[in-house]
Parts: C-alpha cells; sequence; structure tokens
C-alpha cells in the first residue's frame, strides 16, 4: 500500500510481545484511524495476541478510516475469503474542483478547474447515472496484481498499468449534505454508498467530478459496513497501543464458530 500520511495521524509503534498463554482463533472488528496501513493494524493485532497468523477481509488505504476485519489464528483466516464476498458501506467526501493522481488526498494535483454553479437536480441526474450495474476501471495506484507485483509500484515509477474493467454493482448512491446547490471554491460532496465488493470508491469520485465536468478526488472515506459486519462492537484501531491491548480485544472477539453462524 502507500506510504502512511504524514504527522499529525495517529501512528501505532512496536510494543512488548504478549506472554500471555497461546491464542487459538477469532475474528475482530476494529475501527482503523487515519494514518496508519492496514497492514501495521494486522502487525498491531499480531503483537498483542502473539500470533503469527493474522489477516484482514479488505484493505483501507492510510487515509480511510473505518471498519477492518482482523481474523486472527489458522481457523479464522481460512473465511477471509467468504468475509469478503458481502457487500460494503462507505461514507465518503468529495472534493471538486481537483484531480490528483491517485484520486485521493495522498496523491499529487495534475488538475485543477472551476466547480462553477452545480444544482441539485444536476448533481441528482449525475449520481443516477452511476447506481446499479456497471463495469469500472481500477486505479492505477491500487494493490491489485500484474506480473506478480501490485499496479501501484508500477504508479512509483511512472508506468501506468491498466486494467480491464470490472462489473461493480452500486446499489445505494446518496447525498448526506443538505442537497444544495454546489458553487465556489473547496466545494465538497458528502455522499452514502453500498456497493458490491471490489469498488473502487476512489474511482467512483474521479469519475463523477468528470462527469460533473470540474474533476474531483476523494478525501474522505469511512466503511461503517462490510457483508454483516458493523462498527457496533468494534475494537478502536488506537486501543492496540496500549498496555492490556490483549485484552480490550479479547473483550470483543468473535469465536469461528458465531462466525459460522453469521455467513
Amino acid at each position: 500500500m502507500k506510504a502512511d500520511a504524514s504527522s499529525g495521524q495517529h501512528s501505532l509503534q512496536p510494543g512488548s510481545e504478549s506472554k500471555e498463554e497461546p491464542f487459538e482463533a477469532a475474528i475482530f472488528v476494529i475501527d482503523k484511524p487515519a494514518g496508519p496501513t492496514s497492514f501495521k493494524m494486522v502487525s498491531a493485532v499480531k503483537r498483542a495476541l502473539g500470533l503469527k497468523k493474522v489477516g484482514h477481509a479488505g484493505t483501507l488505504d492510510p487515509f480511510a478510516t473505518g471498519l477492518l476485519i482482523v481474523c486472527a489464528g489458522r481457523p479464522a483466516t481460512r473465511l477471509i475469503s467468504k468475509m469478503m464476498d458481502g457487500q460494503k458501506e462507505y461514507l465518503a467526501t468529495l472534493c471538486l474542483g481537483i484531480e490528483t493522481d491517485t484520486f485521493d488526498p495522498e496523491g499529487a494535483i495534475v488538475q485543477r478547474s472551476p466547480v462553477g454553479d452545480l444544482g441539485a437536480d444536476e448533481i441528482e441526474k449525475c449520481l443516477s447515472t452511476f447506481r446499479g450495474a456497471q463495469f469500472q476501471v481500477p486505479p492505477i495506484y491500487s494493490a491489485l496484481k500484474h506480473q506478480g507485483k501490485p499496479l501501484y509500484h508500477y504508479a512509483r515509477q511512472g508506468i501506468s498499468i491498466v486494467k480491464e474493467p470490472r462489473p461493480v454493482f452500486i446499489e445505494t448512491l446518496e447525498r448526506t449534505d443538505n442537497c444544495q446547490d454546489l458553487t465556489g471554491e473547496n466545494v465538497q460532496l458528502s455522499l452514502r454508498i453500498v456497493c458490491s465488493k471490489g469498488t473502487y470508491i476512489r474511482s467512483l469520485a474521479f469519475d463523477i467530478g468528470r462527469s460533473l465536468g470540474c474533476g474531483a478526488h476523494l478525501i474522505e472515506l469511512r466503511r461503517i459496513r462490510s457483508g454483516c459486519f458493523t462498527l457496533g462492537n468494534c475494537v478502536p484501531g488506537v486501543e492496540l497501543l496500549l498496555p492490556d491491548a490483549r485484552q480490550r480485544l479479547l473483550a470483543k472477539a468473535l469465536s469461528v464458530d458465531d462466525l459460522l453462524n453469521l455467513l
């Protein structure tokens, strides 16, 4: 994934490994803060539990926050692919008038355009074209593999690898702001999105900006649901830094049997 966001955001530092009794398996819902990568969150869970076999069911970019499903122990990690099949729900904020090469705040600005006057009806007409079944081109800054290496490996070297469009389904795409007209500078558009797995919200933001004629990039993203998982019984990511992180995790652990009953 891309490098961690700069100072001012949470940063996970290594801590001492747990000396508790061996832990077998469980599933945890982590509320990832902005800053650390998904890999760092997994590493923090590894340290807290004293396990090597830990993985996550769906990456969040460093700037993004919200629901990250972490599976600890082989009986749990074997179920990751099943957990990734469900719908995802996000709260997203777009900055209109500015495009970046990564489609998000971590990239370099490549174009600025006047937003002009966007009426609420015009915005709704634009959003309606992105609902339902469609094909989406994955961003060149993504973890999709090409010849064994992620696309961002090539993009960072100035090599653009464009993948074939992939089918996605966007069930819900609606404004969460006051749904009024938009005009001026530093204009933001806030959305709630319910979509199929494999949907790139960064690409959706870019495409919406192009459709509106002013360009856009994603500046905030929060995942609030993934399949049957919500943030209702999550472990705040910052708590993984605390000395009692193991106890905090186990207090909200979901067993493999409980998970199988949900899937």
